[in-house]
């Protein structure tokens, strides 16, 4: 990607009807990215991280990728120096950070919100809102955003502070949040650890932070939960039609993914791969699913294994909203993740 020149939405071509060239070229890139791949940093145009203090983004996933993955999610990482903050800036998408370490806090139009290691924190629609870590510990966060859905849909309005363009034709100021859904005001914007459960599912052991079913959350775009695999264990084996991308918490294993054919015939027809392709993991490293692929996720022999895993929600409100197991998790129980 660029450093001058910021890439928010990539189109798709083709000279046939048929997308399977773009496909095949998406299941080919690496889906592993440890912290010395980094797509972009944050010192080019428009990245809303040319921080103050030193503070330092990388991206792990962005829609400008050379190696096309997707843009249903952006992944990157925000890291703030003690006693540091970055600039104040603006935007209508949403984002959800997850407090990799140390401890800060927000404020979202002028209210403050703190966070700490294991919060989930959310940017809602049209905030201003600017990062602050005031300790002598450095800060850094996980951020998760499906921002390519707001551009698509033309919600394209963001920068920073500053006067207004064009004040002679326009009126006075009218109160924008007029158009937000009702109530939306009194949604949890920080998400502990404890606010959520852990439970055993055909997945496995895991804890849901964000999703439809918590409508106290003021989060509409990513859904969150994070994955327990004990040691030597394994995942359920999933198939679902969004991609997924998830962020090793801890431990090392490895993922092993099915390739989902289609054969279109008197109707949509799915065929699995006979052999998965198999991608190590460790900490710190992304990982990411295409979509419509078999996934099941194992820990190594020495170690527990830690996902963190996001999808854009809108995948549900397509239709996509169930996930069929072809093996459950060891000792699964009745409940859904």
């Amino acid at each position: 990607m660029s450093e001058k020149k910021r890439v928010f939405l990539r189109g798709i071509t083709s000279e046939t009807y048929g997308l399977k060239e773009f496909r095949r070229a998406q299941l080919a890139a690496r889906r592993v990215r440890g912290s010395s791949v980094v797509v972009a940093t944050g010192q080019g145009a428009g990245y809303s991280s040319d921080h103050r203090d030193n503070s330092r983004v990388e991206w792990r996933l962005a829609p400008g990728d050379d190696e096309f993955l997707t843009q249903t999610l952006q992944v990157h990482s925000v890291e703030l120096p003690p006693h540091g903050e970055n600039q104040g800036h603006g935007h209508q998408n949403e984002a959800a950070f997850y407090i990799l370490e140390g401890r800060g806090y927000e404020i979202h139009d002028g209210l403050r919100h703190d966070w700490s290691a294991g919060d989930l924190v959310f940017v809602h629609t049209d905030s201003v809102h600017q990062h602050f870590n005031p300790y002598d510990e450095p800060a850094v966060c996980l951020v998760i955003k499906a921002k390519t859905t707001w551009m698509f849909l033309g919600l394209v309005q963001q920068g920073r502070g500053g006067p207004l363009e064009r004040p002679g034709e326009f009126g006075g100021r009218e109160d924008w949040s007029s158009l937000w859904t009702d109530g939306v005001t009194d949604r949890k914007k920080v998400v502990h650890p404890g606010d959520c459960v852990w439970r055993t599912t055909p997945l496995g052991r895991v804890r849901v932070r964000n999703s439809p079913a918590q409508t106290d959350h003021r989060q509409f775009s990513v859904d969150v939960h994070e994955l327990d695999i004990p040691v030597g264990g394994r995942s359920g084996r999933y198939w679902k039609m969004a991609d997924e991308v998830l962020y090793v918490l801890g431990g090392e294993g490895y993922s092993l993914h099915w390739e989902v054919q289609e054969e279109i015939a008197d109707r949509y027809y799915a065929h699995l791969a006979h052999t998965p392709s198999r991608h190590e993991i460790r900490a710190g490293d992304t990982l990411y699913v295409p979509q419509n692929t078999v996934a099941q996720h194992f820990a190594a022999d020495g170690t527990p294994l830690r996902l963190l895993s996001a999808q854009n929600r809108m995948f549900k409100h397509l239709g996509y909203d169930r996930v069929h197991y072809l093996e459950p998790a060891p000792g699964d129980g009745a409940q859904q993740p």
